[in-house]
């Protein structure tokens, strides 16, 4: 065993990669609460809500007929009729059926995509902070990611001349995520039009559109999408969702995409080669989510708006640290560059983000993620997909962690 580890080696491709920090710092909680700590972690990307039994109901009803073999590559023509309905209903797009894929997540849509159109050496614009998979799987994927740094002093959002100074005779994508992990900003349509006017004048440049968190959405903002905004955007533009976040389902692994039929069948290349078909069952309790009652859609969301008051009200009160109020999704994104400089009880330096999250594990049995992982230093991102209760115990500690540290 030891001369297979001397002899491993890794591929190029993967050479400057590693585990999401988000996971990483998932297991140094786990650890730290398996060695007696009571750690609370918000950092989950996940609701906390339980999937409705309507879609359990219909996955169960699935397995009793024998649905349980291989699916269509891209997709049951169930699901896709579904999906095609959902992105008409909701999004005013129209969709064939070979125009829509469906995925073992919407993670995977994104590395289908990339993985079939990308050559060494293309661009891929990416406003930060941004979903830390995005630049991983361009790098896997030969691309290079061309990093747009977007500030709280601009809600988080790419103007539309930082988008048009980022593009160059070799960028092949831009991406957006509205409304956003980690800032939970997002995007209106008339802040999306100067962005299509720009791309409208870069005929070689398409639009990778996540909108995931479209259904959590607060004080009356409209989601938009730019395929809809601008129709001349569409037929170089792939719009990207699941049932992930809006129904609870994360661990059921569907994710979706609607765009023009010769990407989608080069998608499907990709995916035929790695994972098939997606889950059979997954695929029936999609169905029935996209089919069935949404009434608890908004119920659910009230629920994470009364906990995004509260934490952006607690993070304010914390002297230090300043907090956006988030459009959307169910993420804070406080900036903490107002304690660097400053010093722990034990004399330790709290010079950026990580240092800053690691020190409120460490004293706080808090878990966090810093803005770095997300390619924003001077922040973190707060989860507050957890019960009110447990928002109000852990802002209570970082309170008391930062009260301890004293200046230089």
């Amino acid at each position: 065993m030891k001369d297979s580890i001397d002899t491993f080696r890794p591929a190029e491709r993967i050479a400057s990669l590693g585990v999401s920090e988000i996971l990483q710092i998932g297991a140094r909680a786990t650890a730290r609460r398996a060695a007696g700590h009571d750690v609370i972690t918000l950092g989950a990307g996940e609701p906390d809500f339980d999937t409705p039994d309507h879609i359990k109901q219909a996955a169960w009803e699935a397995m009793q007929a024998g649905d349980t073999k291989y699916t269509a590559l891209t997709g049951t023509p169930a699901l896709k009729a579904a999906i095609a309905a959902k992105f008409d209903r909701e999004n005013g797009l129209t969709y064939a059926a070979d125009e829509i894929i469906a995925c073992t997540g919407a993670k995977q849509v994104i590395y289908n995509a990339m993985m079939a159109t990308l050559n060494p050496g293309d661009e891929v614009i990416i406003p930060t902070p941004y979903w830390v998979t995005y630049s991983d799987i361009v790098e896997i994927c030969g691309g290079v990611p061309v990093l747009v740094k977007c500030e709280a002093d601009q809600g988080f959002r790419m103007t539309a001349d930082q988008l048009r100074d980022a593009i160059t005779d070799k960028t092949r994508w831009v991406m957006l995520n509205s409304p956003s992990n980690p800032s939970g900003a997002a995007y209106a349509a008339s802040d999306l039009q100067p962005l299509i006017d720009v791309l409208l004048d870069a005929p070689q440049v398409w639009l990778m559109v996540d909108d995931m968190y479209e259904h959590i959405l607060y004080d009356g903002f409209t989601h938009a999408t730019p395929a809809k905004v601008d129709p001349r955007i569409a037929p170089r533009t792939l719009t990207i969702n699941g049932v992930s976040k809006a129904y609870a389902m994360t661990g059921w692994r569907i994710g979706y995409a609607g765009g023009p039929k010769a990407l989608i069948a080069a998608m499907a290349i990709i995916q035929s080669q790695s994972t098939s078909c997606p889950s059979s069952v997954s695929q029936a309790a999609a169905v029935a989510a996209l089919e069935g009652p949404q009434d608890f859609l908004g119920e659910r969301c009230e629920t994470f708006r009364k906990r995004r008051d509260l934490v952006v009200d607690l993070l304010n009160g914390i002297p230090g640290l300043s907090c956006r109020v988030p459009e959307g999704a169910f993420y804070a994104f406080p900036d903490c560059s107002g304690l660097f400089g400053r010093l722990t009880p034990e004399g330790q330096l709290i010079e950026d983000d990580r240092a800053f999250c690691a020190w409120l594990l460490e004293a706080a049995d808090v878990a966090v993620v810093p803005g770095s992982a997300f390619g924003l230093p001077g922040y973190f991102r707060v989860s507050y997909a957890t019960s009110t209760e447990t928002l109000e115990l852990a802002l209570s500690r970082i309170a008391d962690a930062v009260a301890r540290l004293s200046e230089r």
